[in-house]
Formats: structure tokens, C-alpha cells, sequence
């Protein structure tokens, strides 16, 4: 299937996706995504990352605009430096969706990204950051992941897969979080009801633009409501078996500039 061109709104996540392995952007992509600026498009990034940890890399896209971050629990201005809308997970909530979890499989490892545009990135003894590169700080014992309103709970198992792990939390989490894989060592908490998808939608509304007009790239399961929103979602070639089954192009890896690929054939 061939998608119709050209699409007023673009719609990227970040690590595996718009990003290569070292956390880099390459010039390929970023002309890409500038030709079709000048068509008209307008480029939202939307990760799971917290408003925080994407501000460098919205300097290097040279975005002044919006920006869905934190699964869609924030979504940030970056010409502002403010968030125009968030919300949190209720802390209690959270701790008893671990400990349900903990019940079926044992001891988990937590992180929590606090909430704000100062938000940090909080991490309990024996949790590893997924993302090396991406700056945490360390707490004594897990009640210290709580002093602060959180966007999000990510959390990690020494033995179990992150398919394995997100499908038992989603078994017993039920209305109290919602559950999303969003990378390599990335199972995440997040507050009921919140996806990718509904910061989107909130977004692009603030852009005056709607899901028709917009197509979507992933590499993960979180981009599933993104992809369920967007008129057109396409899929990396390294993408999770789950995105790619229910995408509607399967372009190249983001090794292989697979999104400039897709957008230099609708916006050439």
C-alpha cells in the first residue's frame, strides 16, 4: 500500500525510531524533516522520554514548537520552556500497582521520571538505566522515589523478558496505571487512560490539525495508539512484531534512515 501524500502533520518517536543507536540524529533525517517543513508539515516528536531528557535534542531538530512527551503525559513547548498540559500517576497508586506486580513475579527495579520541565530521573539500587547516556539520579531505597509528583514508573526484571514482564503487569495493574513497552529494558507505568495517542490528539488540536492529516512513525508497542490515531503509521524495520502488525508500511531501520526514506518519497 502506498500512502497518499503529502500529510500536514508528522509524527515521530525518538529512540529507535528518529534516533540512531547513539542517541544521534542524522542529516539525512534532519533534511528530510526540513524539506517537508517546507511543504508545509509540521514535525511533532513524540517519545516516551520526559520534557527534561528531550530538550537537547529538540535544539538539535531546531524545534521551537510543541512536543508529546512522557507517553503522552506532557506536552511541552519548547519555544516557552513550559509545559502547556500534564499529568501525573498518583503516587500511592503506583506503589500498590508494584507491589501487585512484585506479588506475581518478584522483586521488580524502579525508576520514576518526576513531573515539571526540572523533572529528574530517579532511580532505586539495582535498577540500570536502559539509556546510558540519559542523565539519573541515584536513591537510597524506593520510598525516596516518591518525594516528588512522578509522570511515570519504569520498571525493570532481573529474569523476565519485557513482553513477559509488561503482560503480567497489565494482568494485574487493571484501572491502576496503564502499561506500555516503549524500548530494550523499558516496561513503564503510567497514569490510567494515558497514551501516546492522547497527547497527540491534544497537540495537534493546540495546531489546529486532526488525525487524517497526520501520519505516525514507531519501532515499539507504546506507538500502537499513536498509530491507532494517525491516518498512517509506519513501522521500522526494527520495529517490535506488535507495531508491525499493525502498520501500514514497514520502512528501513533507523540505523538506515527509514523515516527519511518514507518522507523523502511523499514530501520529493
Amino acid at each position: 500500500m502506498v500512502a497518499p501524500t503529502p500529510y500536514a502533520l508528522i509524527a515521530t518517536d525518538l529512540d529507535g525510531t528518529l534516533l540512531r543507536a547513539d542517541d544521534t540524529l542524522s542529516e539525512r533525517s534532519l533534511a528530510a524533516l526540513a524539506r517537508a517543513g517546507r511543504a508545509g508539515a509540521r514535525h511533532l516528536v513524540v517519545t516516551g522520554r520526559p520534557a527534561p531528557r528531550v530538550r537537547p535534542l529538540l535544539d538539535d531538530l531546531g524545534c521551537t514548537g510543541l512536543a508529546v512527551c512522557g507517553q503522552g503525559a506532557q506536552v511541552y513547548d519548547a519555544g516557552a520552556e513550559r509545559l502547556l498540559w500534564s499529568v501525573t500517576l498518583d503516587r500511592e497508586l503506583a506503589e500498590t500497582a508494584l507491589g501487585k506486580i512484585e506479588a506475581e513475579v518478584g522483586q521488580v527495579y524502579a525508576a520514576v521520571d518526576q513531573d515539571g520541565v526540572d523533572g529528574l530521573t530517579l532511580i532505586e539500587p539495582g535498577y540500570l538505566m536502559p539509556h546510558p547516556t540519559l542523565p539519573a539520579l541515584r536513591v537510597d531505597r524506593r520510598d525516596d522515589l516518591w518525594c516528588a509528583p512522578i509522570s511515570k514508573v519504569l520498571l525493570r526484571h532481573h529474569t523476565l523478558s519485557d513482553d513477559e514482564l509488561a503482560a503480567t503487569a497489565r494482568a494485574v495493574v487493571g484501572s491502576l496505571a496503564t502499561v506500555t513497552m516503549s524500548g530494550p529494558g523499558t516496561v513503564e507505568l503510567q497514569p490510567c487512560g494515558v497514551t501516546k495517542a492522547t497527547g497527540l490528539a491534544l497537540a495537534a488540536g493546540h495546531l489546529g490539525l486532526g488525525p487524517e492529516q497526520a501520519v505516525a512513525f514507531g519501532d515499539m508497542p507504546n506507538d500502537i495508539p499513536m498509530f491507532d490515531w494517525a491516518s498512517y503509521g509506519v513501522a521500522m524495520a526494527n520495529a517490535h512484531p506488535e507495531l508491525k502488525a499493525v502498520a501500514d508500511e514497514i520502512t528501513l531501520s533507523n540505523e538506515d534512515d527509514g523515516l527519511a526514506v518514507v518522507l523523502e518519497r511523499l514530501f520529493g
